[in-house]
């Protein structure tokens, strides 16, 4: 079963400011888990004037220890030393200026046997009332930008853990003809050999969806800092603010 959450906020400032500071939200106070950002291609349409943007993210966090304990052996790849994990986010972006919208798209490109994660974010401007009845005049700018965001997280660790048991299976029904060894079963022992395919999954969607609804308000707070350091000093304010964060995590 899938699993999913949604939110919505506001801003306090123009579309414009928001756009820009989500290209520049990394590294913030509450992203130390983002080692780099790459970006793979930018393209401008000059018919529609939209502005397509791919980027590769570098993250890395700890894989929470009540999904650790629900992996069979073998299934991830090891955490380092201090228990961390890395991972890259493809994200994808599409702003439009002119009507006032962004759209982004980022999922995980590793540990997708484990889970995958797709996050969408819907960034846009309000209307203006009556802007319509002022023909000629230039319209203001409103001071707010409104954000949607819907994260979709569903867990493939089911449809491992049944190809492994089926094979172990098979291995076992021709080693009982044959009398030849037969590889460890593919699943841990005691309690957890007694799961069902679907309450692993279900129990991994569930511990990353907490995760989600703890991390969400982080990452506003992070953009919330970078639209700080533009108000109060533009570029430069943030490329400091940069610098530091970066100097903070080594």
């Amino acid at each position: 079963m899938v699993k999913f959450y949604s939110t919505n906020y506001t801003y306090d400032h123009p579309f414009p400011t928001v756009s820009l500071a989500y290209f520049l939200r990394y590294p913030n106070p509450y992203s130390r888990h983002v080692a780099s950002t790459d970006t793979i291609s930018r393209h401008y349409d000059p018919e529609t004037q939209r502005l397509t943007t791919v980027r590769l993210h570098l993250k890395r966090s700890r894989m929470p220890a009540g999904v650790l304990r629900l992996l069979p052996k073998g299934s991830t790849q090891s955490p380092d030393k201090d228990g961390s994990t890395q991972s890259f986010i493809l994200e994808k972006s599409v702003v439009d200026v002119n009507e006032g919208w962004m759209e982004t798209e980022s999922r995980n490109l590793d540990w997708k046997n484990v889970l995958s994660v797709i996050e969408r974010q819907t960034y846009t401007r309000p209307s203006v009332p009556g802007a319509e009845l002022d023909a000629g005049v230039p319209e203001k700018e409103p001071e707010q930008t409104h954000v949607a965001v819907t994260v979709t997280l569903k867990s493939r660790i089911g449809e491992q853990l049944r190809k492994r048991r089926a094979r172990w299976g098979e291995q076992a029904n021709a080693s009982s003809v044959t009398g030849g060894e037969v590889e460890e079963a593919p699943v841990k022992q005691g309690w957890f050999s007694n799961w069902s395919s679907g309450a692993v999954r279900s129990a991994i969607e569930a511990i990353s969806l907490q995760r989600t609804e703890r991390s969400q308000p982080k990452a506003q707070m992070g953009m919330g800092v970078v639209l700080q350091r533009l108000r109060e000093g533009g570029l430069e304010k943030v490329f400091e603010g940069m610098q530091k964060d970066r100097e903070i995590d080594i």
